[in-house]
């Protein structure tokens, strides 16, 4: 189905520490902290895509890997999803940043009430050109429940619900790859992108 609004929740970390540490790693690219903890921008829903490729502008974006709520007519459904985000543009406005970049997400999903009963097992991954890029629990971002008592998702909306800190720091890559495993019923969802950087001519 097709998605008609599209919520980025920012700031879920439930640990302070890796909070913090995902701040000040975002402040020493020049982005500005959050005024709420979390927060949540809304961009376009058309950015969503299950392409292969995305096309972005100039050498400074890069992918992170959240675990995506659709609110479908069904029900509630979680696949995994990169909010790739124009880093130089985050330096000038996070919802701005936020908006320059397709979101990629797996084709795939799940029912979220499958997976509700071992949430705290669920493991989310990313590797940037092949290199494990993120690697951790998806109980070290807020829950789906406390984030949609804050944000409530009508049906056809979509959530990215927040990202860990990157090993290494951030960068860019020529190919994102991206997945949330289930550990309990030995499934994953997966998606891999590449990124074709278009020059920058004024």
């Amino acid at each position: 189905m097709s998605f008609e609004q599209l919520v980025i929740a920012g700031w879920t970390g439930r640990d302070e520490a890796a909070l913090r540490k995902h701040i000040k790693e975002l402040e020493e690219i020049g982005v500005r902290a959050p005024k709420t903890t979390p927060i949540f921008y809304r961009v376009s829903a058309n950015l969503l895509t299950q392409a292969a490729e995305i096309q972005v502008s100039g050498p400074d974006t890069s992918g992170e890997v959240e675990f995506v709520l659709l609110a479908k007519p069904d029900g509630l459904w979680v696949t995994v999803g990169s909010d790739h985000t124009d880093r130089k543009a985050e330096t000038i406005g996070v919802s701005l940043s936020k908006q320059l970049c397709s979101k990629p997400t797996a084709k795939d999903a799940w029912r979220y009430d499958e997976v509700k009963p071992h949430w705290e097992r669920l493991v989310l991954r990313s590797w940037a050109d092949g290199e494990l890029y993120q690697e951790g629990p998806v109980t070290a971002m807020r829950s789906p429940e406390d984030l949609m008592g804050r944000y409530p998702l009508k049906t056809g909306w979509a959530m990215f619900c927040g990202t860990l800190a990157a090993k290494g720091g951030i960068r860019p890559a020529k190919a994102f790859r991206m997945e949330l495993e289930d550990p309990v019923r030995k499934r994953k969802l997966a998606h891999e992108y590449r990124i074709d950087v278009l020059p920058v001519e004024g």
